[in-house]
């Protein structure tokens, strides 16, 4: 049987990493996937920004979660008001479906 629950994905700079762990965890997520990812912005006619990953400070980082609708939006409210202006964030949601949902 399936399950539905929201995908939250945030992209990030890589100086966040602990904290977003540590936050998603505070805010009931059950698990997280995170790994380095490279690439830029600029597609909307905006200057190209391309993120090289060359430096620690450079680098970017690709979180997933996948829990409650409610988990999700309380993640991604925390991250906007306390990364966001001061540090490179992106986010997006997606509905998922998924088995074994008290894994999620």
């Amino acid at each position: 049987m399936k399950h539905p629950k929201t995908l939250l994905v945030i992209f990030a700079e890589a100086v966040l990493e602990k904290r977003l762990v540590a936050d998603a965890k505070r805010l009931g997520a059950h698990g997280y996937t995170v790994w380095d990812v490279r690439g830029g912005s600029g597609l909307d006619g905006g200057d190209m920004q391309t993120r090289e990953g060359a430096w620690d400070s450079d680098r970017t980082i690709e979180m997933k979660l996948i829990c409650s609708e409610a988990v999700a939006d309380a993640m991604a409210e925390h991250v906007l008001k306390t990364y966001a202006p001061h540090h490179g964030v992106s986010l997006y949601f997606a509905p998922v479906q998924v088995m074994r949902p008290e894994k999620f």
